[in-house]
């Protein structure tokens, strides 16, 4: 998804000895609907591998609208496309054609580079609804510059157990004794639970990064209450216990540090040169283009 320049200045500060910080999403127009950003922060750059989340919808779209992210492209990371609600259609310069829809997960490696638009699916004649999560996660040094590829996991592929009244679906690495079969480059941590209101789910000491983002309604985490759109980064080394004070879904993410990342739009490197080859390699279209979708996003001015 096109991302326009980088996130601006958010409202972090330490809160309970469980959390080291929260971030406030900052709001982002995409055109056709609103998402909430909240990574890169100025504090808080990634959590493990995960460099970029956007928090899409929940946007209702009249017939004949829907998401129309145009081609652009990616290099040194994936991105990982997870829906809560709604379609995507998913199209891509090595000839991909892939229909997302809720639970499922769609992993695109951009490595030396790839092209891809997001677009709605054939529901643009009814009323449609979109609600998901997208992220990226920056890929290991000596995998910067691998080959493009993309995969499609069902949702009936990823594992889920019920812990203590809450529902918990592992979409990448393993948790609570599940292991996704997602790939992943570094050891990364990625899961969604559903909480019943009152219901309580331990987030256990299972990665050296965490964090915790409320999708909807409000939770414990660790003795301090937040609510929709906070994520919560927590402290290293300890298992912190959730308490949903209503109905509640959120998503835990995390993994080990992989070292610095410079962010441009959507490139992700090491290496700011290699960002900056990526900029005229777009500006003089060299990077592929989207059989079928010949709109692309210009490289922004700023």
């Amino acid at each position: 998804m096109s991302t326009g320049v980088e996130a601006e200045t958010l409202s972090e500060a330490p809160t309970a000895p469980a959390v080291e910080l929260t971030i406030e999403p900052r709001v982002r127009s995409l055109g056709e609907f609103d998402v909430r950003r909240v990574l890169p922060a100025a504090k808080r750059r990634m959590v493990g591998p995960f460099v970029f989340l956007d928090h899409m919808g929940p946007a209702v779209f009249p017939p004949g609208q829907g998401i129309a992210v145009r081609p652009h492209p990616h290099i040194g990371l994936a991105t990982i496309t997870y829906l809560f609600e709604g379609e995507i259609m998913h199209r891509d310069s090595l000839g991909y054609r892939q229909l997302i829809q809720p639970g499922a997960v769609n992993l695109m490696t951009a490595g030396r580079g790839i092209v891809h638009s997001e677009r709605a699916s054939d529901d643009l004649a009814i009323t449609s609804q979109l609600h998901g999560i997208q992220s990226w996660i920056a890929l290991p040094l000596e995998l910067e510059e691998t080959e493009p590829t993309f995969l499609h996991y069902p949702a009936s592929s990823l594992p889920e157990l019920s812990v203590d009244g809450s529902r918990v679906r592992v979409i990448m690495g393993s948790a609570y004794g599940l292991q996704s079969p997602v790939l992943t480059y570094s050891p990364t941590l990625y899961l969604e639970a559903s909480l019943a209101a009152n219901a309580k789910l331990a987030v256990l000491d299972e990665a050296p990064e965490r964090a915790v983002y409320i999708v909807s309604g409000r939770v414990d985490v660790g003795g301090n209450t937040y609510g929709e759109g906070t994520l919560a980064v927590l402290r290293g080394g300890v298992t912190v216990p959730l308490t949903a004070e209503s109905e509640a879904r959120v998503i835990v993410i995390g993994g080990a540090a992989i070292g610095p990342r410079h962010i441009w739009w959507n490139f992700v490197s090491s290496s700011e040169a290699r960002i900056e080859r990526a900029k005229h390699d777009w500006a003089e279209m060299r990077m592929g283009s989207v059989p079928g979708d010949d709109e692309f996003i210009p490289l922004p001015t700023t």
